[in-house]
């Protein structure tokens, strides 16, 4: 079948040659006709055969051709250097000669941009990973002196400070896993988890965000067993609390994270279900809450956003298999679901 649709593509592609020799063969068995009418069955015989060798030959010259100019093109493109160029040059019709080093100039012009960006795109990431490891050590003494000096300062000051402490870490984190995204390996672990008691951890770590913002923590449903990556997951917690901590509506006088373990039979699979009392997503806006950049057009939960936490969460879910959801009512906080997958160990 593809010598089939070569052939029809030659055709198709010099058509109008192939129509002006038949043409001319059809004037010359005309005037064969009028000169030599006694022998003119055989001298049109001899035409068409003719005619059909030179159309076969031409046809096979042609695709030969093609072949060598479709290699040679394939390479340019694979690497457009003044070699392969200067190949396909030869193979190619003198008309194409000057697209062709044009068209070779402008690729190469921008494989130098490409290539400058790239270079300057993976200093500045080597830079920001720098920074990240090198910012741990001012917090890393930060905590030491908030363990060892606790009882120098007063105990709003020290609240205070374990606030900022966290805010900071979690910064870092973010911009970690970030850097991570386009890792091409992610070491990640994937091990049995008690959904319940990893979720009261994951609170007792960040005790002082809550504590902050005058959280309170429920827990709703039993234990439940989940397999998933414990660094992964708790970054999606950690993110999802932030966001909670972070919106939380001024002058909100009683601000409630319940954490929902619930198993639904009919897909076989364990969700939880993290829900705030904040202010909420406007509903043109919550589809949209985990794209990368998203603040929303009006809704008080993203006036302060900065779109990259929710995005960050959406990326570490889809690597761990975790689909996610949301809903919001104005006015009623947000509910966001993490569907875990189906395990069959």
């Amino acid at each position: 079948m593809r010598w089939i649709k070569q052939i029809y593509d030659c055709f198709h592609a010099y058509k109008q040659w192939f129509l002006m020799l038949m043409a001319t063969s059809l004037l010359f068995s005309f005037l064969a006709w009028l000169a030599y009418p006694e022998t003119f069955k055989v001298l049109v015989g001899l035409m068409i055969v003719f005619t059909l060798a030179m159309i076969s030959l031409s046809v096979f010259i042609i695709i030969r051709k093609q072949k060598i100019i479709e290699a040679a093109f394939q390479d340019f493109l694979l690497e457009p250097n003044e070699v392969n160029e200067e190949r396909l040059c030869h193979v190619s019709p003198k008309t194409h000669w000057s697209f062709i080093r044009r068209m070779g100039s402008v690729i190469r012009s921008y494989q130098s941009e490409l290539q400058e960006q790239v270079i300057e795109l993976t200093e500045y990431e080597n830079y920001i990973e720098g920074w990240v490891h090198e910012i741990k050590k001012p917090l890393s003494l930060m905590t030491l002196l908030l363990d060892n000096r606790s009882d120098e300062m007063s105990p709003l000051v020290r609240q205070r400070m374990l606030h900022i402490r966290d805010q900071m870490l979690g910064d870092v984190e973010r911009i970690l896993y970030f850097a991570r995204l386009g890792a091409a390996h992610k070491d990640y672990i994937f091990e049995s988890i008690n959904l319940l008691a990893f979720c009261k951890q994951t609170m007792e770590d960040h005790q002082t965000l809550l504590d902050e913002s005058g959280f309170q923590i429920q827990f709703i449903g039993e234990e439940m067993e989940i397999v998933s990556d414990r660094k992964g997951l708790a970054f999606i917690l950690e993110q999802i609390i932030a966001n909670s901590t972070k919106y939380v509506a001024q002058n909100q006088g009683n601000p409630i994270l319940k954490f929902e373990m619930v198993y639904d039979e009919v897909s076989d699979q364990t969700i939880l279900h993290i829900r705030d009392n904040g202010p909420g997503v406007y509903e043109e806006d919550l589809p949209f809450i985990f794209d990368k950049g998203f603040t929303g057009g009006r809704g008080t939960y993203t006036r302060q956003a900065t779109g990259m936490g929710l995005f960050l969460v959406s990326k570490m879910a889809y690597d761990l298999a975790i689909q996610l959801d949301a809903k919001s009512e104005l006015g009623s906080g947000v509910v966001i679901s993490l569907i875990f997958p189906n395990v069959k160990q």
